[in-house]
């Protein structure tokens, strides 16, 4: 079975996500935007084989710690969409703009594209591209184990903010409602900052998204 365990981390108060295969132990970090030594302490305590980074979009909270955590465990940086390029490219400014610790700019291993799948184990992920909040958005969604990585795409109650660089709050609801609800009612939800949800709460109830 895929597991997951999610530590906020930063001053944002982040979802970073460790998934791991309960078989093989091998695991994957989602977003690690800082906090290092807490999260490999917890591999460490699991007894984990961390083998990949994957990312859903580069701003410093959730990406911050990227380069630093690939040069010191030799991981691959799986992710996000090449356009968000320009935010890895300022991933420095972002960290002293916000007062996080140095950051540093990185290029992927494998950028990702709408349609691929990226794998843990015996367990393959789907990888939907969801622009809006940035550009090059990705949410990673497990159909066996119904749940869906969403970052800052969907919150429970709210969606992610459109007013930063290149945000587009029309393309964030096309995201969310032609590219999440077809993933199921049923699937959870991890979002990026807060408390799980299903799609099917936030049909119900989300004041941004709900009857659409």
């Amino acid at each position: 079975m895929l597991r997951y365990l999610t530590i906020p981390v930063t001053a944002f108060a982040q979802n970073c996500s460790i998934v791991w295969d309960d078989q093989t132990l091998q695991a994957a970090v989602i977003d690690p935007g800082g906090d290092l030594d807490r999260l490999l302490a917890e591999v460490q305590r699991r007894g984990l084989k961390l083998e990949q980074i994957w990312l859903t979009h580069a701003h410093i909270d959730h990406a911050g710690g990227t380069a630093e955590l690939a040069r010191r465990q030799d991981l691959p940086v799986i992710g996000p969409h090449e356009a968000d390029r320009f935010w890895i490219e300022a991933l420095p400014q972002q960290g002293a703009m916000f007062g996080f610790p140095p950051a540093e700019a990185f290029t992927p291993t494998r950028w990702l594209q709408d349609g691929d799948t990226v794998s843990l184990g015996a367990h393959t992920l789907n990888v939907r591209h969801c622009p809006g909040h940035t550009p090059g958005h990705v949410v990673f969604h497990s159909p066996d184990l119904q749940r869906a990585f969403v970052g800052d795409v969907l919150f429970a109650g709210s969606i992610g903010r459109t007013d930063f660089p290149q945000g587009d709050h029309a393309m964030l609801i096309a995201s969310i409602t032609q590219r999440l609800w077809p993933m199921g009612d049923e699937t959870v939800f991890i979002p990026g900052h807060g408390p799980e949800s299903s799609f099917g709460q936030e049909r119900r109830t989300n004041p941004y998204v709900r009857d659409r």
